[in-house]
């Protein structure tokens, strides 16, 4: 047996689905699917956050500077303000670092929620549902990968064609070759 995907909810092996308790063999899983919620508008709203926090010391050394030139103090005066206007820019270095760093990881997690199905004994069952893009596509990799390893069986769709029925126009689906019919590489 061997495992393409493992965590403490969700195992994929060459066997079987396992999630949350429930076991689907793969041999009886004839379509796999999924499907994208909407956006979250927290999550973005976290993103215009960061960026905000980005951009304010940078521009608040843009302004300083001209707001010396501005004043036409003595050479000390403008001399002063620009120098504290770069202090402030430069004080975004560090922070920059962190602030990148949870910008990306709000995008390794995703805006959005994401769902796998799959037909199971002629019924859709929902194997997973998740917020975390990154893990999402790890288990939708891991449940293609396994799938493809199957040999064909009958009534599982040929490589490249899906179960009649199953699922509506528009999703992506993982058929007994692992093929979507969408040319994205992402889930």
């Amino acid at each position: 047996m061997i495992t393409y995907y493992d965590d403490r909810s969700v195992q994929v092996t060459s066997t079987a689905v396992r999630v949350d308790g429930r076991s689907y063999p793969l041999a009886e899983l004839t379509t796999v699917w999924h499907r994208r919620g909407d956006h979250s508008w927290r999550v973005l709203a976290g993103r215009g956050a960061i960026g905000a926090a980005l951009a304010g010391p940078l521009v608040a050394a843009v302004l300083g500077i001209a707001l010396a030139v501005w004043l036409q103090r003595s050479a000390a005066v403008t001399v002063a303000i620009v120098g504290v206007s770069v202090l402030v820019g430069l004080a975004v270095g560090p922070l920059a670092d962190f602030l990148f760093e949870h910008l990306d990881r709000s995008y390794a997690r995703g805006s959005r929620e994401m769902e796998m199905w799959a037909e199971w004994r002629g019924r859709p069952v929902r194997l997973l549902h998740t917020r975390d893009a990154m893990r999402f596509g790890q288990v939708y990799r891991a449940v293609q990968r396994a799938m493809e390893s199957l040999p064909a069986a009958p009534g599982r769709p040929e490589p490249g064609r899906t179960a009649p029925g199953r699922p509506a126009t528009g999703q992506n689906v993982i058929g007994s070759s692992g093929s979507r019919p969408s040319p994205r590489n992402r889930p």
